[in-house]
C-alpha cells in the first residue's frame, strides 16, 4: 500500500494523514475527547484510497464502525472499495449470535459481500478461506475489551498466521483499549493454552489490538514473516478510559452491554469457571454474580474488605438464560466507584475467596476446571482451595507480570 511505513520486526505502524489542519471527521463530537480518531476513521476520511486496487478481506463485527454509525464494510462499498470477502469471529460478522456461536457462511444482504465463518477455525483453515476468497490484504477492525480470555484477540492471532501462509498483508485498524494501558493479573502458562488464551500474555494485557499484533509478531511469530501494518489511533493516551474517548460504545458481544461491563470483565469473567451465575441472562452480565441460596452475608464480607474502587450491592435476580435460568438467585452487584483505583482481577479474587469461605456448600468450580483456562493455569484454583488469602493469591504472579510488562514495552505505540 502506498503509505508511509515505519517497520518493526516485520511489522509496521502506518502513518495515515488526518484531515488538513487537524480537523475532525464528520460525525465527531465537538468536545476535546473527539480528538481520538480510530484507524478506521482515518482511512474512511480518505475514502479508503490506501486500499484501492487491493483484494481486501475484512475480519470484523459490529464494532468495526465509524462515528457516523456506518460499518466499515458499508463505508468501503459506498466509496467504491468493495471487499472481496468478510470474515466473522465469535458472535458473527453482524453480531447476532450468542456466546460460543457464529452466523455461518452467507452473502451479506446489504452489500452483497460474501461472509465466511471464521470462528473457531485454525490458521490452516482460515488460510484456505483467504485463498478461496482471493484476498491479498486482510483488514482487522474489532474492538477488544482488554482481557486475555476475550476471543477476538485470538482471532487476530490466527489471522496473522493465516495471512503469513498466503503472503497477504494484515492491516490492523487500531482502537483504544477501553481499560487503558495497565497490565494486571497472571500470565498464561502455555500448558493451559486454549481458544481463550493461545499465548502467554497477562489476563488484563493493557494493550490495543495494534500493539498486541506487534507483540504477537515479535514474540510468537518471528519466523512467520508477518506483513503487518497498524493504522494507529490519534489522540489517545494509555491512561484514557473509554468514557473520555468521545467514541460510541458498540456492544462487542451480546453480554458486554456497557463500558462498565468491560471494567469488571477481566476479573468477574472468571466466574464462568464456577457454578455461580456470572450474570448472563440479566441486564448486567459480569456485574451481577450469584446463585440460589446466597444471602446478604457475601455483600457484607466484601464491603468490609474495602477493596479499592469497588462497591457491592446485595441483589436478587432471575436469569432468563444460562446458569440457573428461571431460578431466583441471591448475590451481589459489583460497581466501580473509582476506575483508576479499581483492580478487576484482585477484586474478583476477593469475591472467589470470600464466596468459598462463606458458602462452601454452594461454591464450587465447574467440573471441567474451566477456571484453569480462564486464569491461565491451575494455580488460582489450587490456592483458593487450599485456603490462601487474597494477598497470597495475587502475589503469586507478581514476578511473571513484571516480566510481561517489561517485554511488552518494546511494542507499545502510545504513551
Amino acid at each position: 500500500m502506498n503509505l508511509n511505513r515505519r517497520h518493526f520486526l516485520g511489522a509496521s505502524a502506518l502513518a495515515v494523514p488526518v484531515l488538513a489542519g487537524g480537523s475532525t471527521v464528520a460525525g465527531a463530537q465537538p468536545d476535546t475527547a473527539s480528538r481520538v480518531l480510530t484507524g478506521a476513521e482515518q482511512l474512511a476520511a480518505q475514502g479508503w484510497r490506501p486500499l484501492k486496487g487491493r483484494k481486501v478481506g475484512v475480519l470484523s463485527n459490529p464494532t468495526g464502525v465509524l462515528l457516523n454509525g456506518d460499518h466499515i464494510v458499508d463505508s468501503m462499498v459506498a466509496a467504491g472499495v468493495t471487499p472481496v470477502a468478510a470474515f466473522g469471529p465469535e458472535h458473527g460478522f453482524r453480531g447476532s449470535a450468542q456466546a460460543g456461536g457464529s452466523e455461518g457462511d452467507y452473502t451479506d444482504p446489504r452489500t452483497g459481500v460474501p461472509v465466511y465463518d471464521a470462528y473457531g477455525v485454525d490458521a490452516t483453515k482460515l488460510a484456505s478461506l483467504f485463498t478461496k476468497a482471493g484476498v491479498d490484504t486482510v483488514v482487522f477492525d474489532i474492538a477488544d475489551v482488554g482481557a486475555r480470555f476475550y476471543t477476538y484477540i485470538w482471532s487476530l492471532y490466527t489471522a496473522m498466521v493465516a495471512a503469513a501462509q498466503v503472503k497477504a498483508t494484515l492491516v490492523v485498524l487500531d482502537r483504544p483499549n477501553p481499560l487503558g494501558g495497565r497490565a494486571a493479573g497472571p500470565v498464561l502458562d502455555p500448558k493451559f493454552a486454549s481458544g481463550i488464551g493461545r499465548q502467554p500474555i497477562a489476563q488484563q494485557h493493557g494493550m490495543t489490538v495494534g500493539e498486541l499484533a506487534r507483540f504477537f509478531a515479535g514474540e510468537f511469530l518471528p519466523d512467520q514473516k508477518v506483513q503487518l501494518d497498524v493504522v494507529q489511533v490519534r489522540g489517545w493516551q494509555r491512561d484514557t478510559l473509554f468514557a473520555r474517548t468521545g467514541l460510541n460504545w458498540v456492544l462487542p458481544s451480546p453480554n458486554m452491554p456497557t463500558p462498565d461491563t468491560a471494567l469488571v470483565y477481566p476479573g468477574t469473567g472468571m466466574f464462568e469457571g464456577t457454578v455461580f451465575s456470572e450474570g448472563r441472562g440479566t441486564t448486567r452480565p459480569f456485574e451481577i454474580i450469584g446463585a440460589p441460596g446466597l444471602d446478604w452475608r457475601w455483600r457484607e464480607k466484601l464491603e468490609a474488605a474495602r477493596l479499592p474502587g469497588a462497591k457491592f450491592r446485595e441483589t436478587y435476580f432471575v436469569p432468563t438464560f444460562g446458569k440457573f435460568a428461571n431460578q431466583t438467585c441471591g448475590g451481589v452487584q459489583l460497581s466501580v466507584s473509582d476506575p483508576r483505583a479499581f483492580d478487576a482481577i484482585r477484586t474478583a479474587v476477593a469475591m472467589l475467596v470470600t464466596a468459598k469461605a462463606l458458602h462452601p456448600d454452594l461454591f464450587a468450580w465447574r467440573p471441567d476446571n474451566y477456571i484453569d483456562k480462564l486464569s491461565g493455569s491451575d494455580r488460582l484454583r489450587t490456592m483458593v482451595d487450599a485456603g490462601a488469602g487474597v494477598d497470597e493469591v495475587t502475589g503469586a504472579w507478581r514476578a511473571e507480570l513484571a516480566e510481561f510488562d517489561r517485554r511488552r514495552r518494546h511494542y507499545l505505540l502510545y504513551r
